[in-house]
């Protein structure tokens, strides 16, 4: 178990990491903080194209991944524990 163990914890590192790298590169919408780090200038282009939207479905993807991962390791956390 301690080879699930720690492979679950290494998937949940990386897919840390690479969540907070996608959410970085999304787009700010205003209002908000990204108005704040100079992403207050708008475009006249206001529709989503196809690599925001391949984008927003990535990060869904990596964000399951990342909380079945969590899910999995308190699950293994638990049923290994010798109480």
């Amino acid at each position: 178990m301690t080879v699930l163990r720690t492979v679950l914890q290494v998937l949940l590192a990386l897919s840390s990491l690479f969540l907070t790298l996608l959410i970085l590169m999304h787009k700010g919408k205003g209002g908000g903080l990204s108005d704040m780090f100079g992403g207050g200038v708008t475009t006249s282009l206001s529709g989503s194209s196809m690599a925001e939207r391949n984008l927003n479905r990535f990060t869904v993807g990596v964000a399951l991944l990342w909380f079945v991962s969590i899910v999995l390791l308190g699950l293994v956390q638990r049923f290994t524990d010798d109480f």
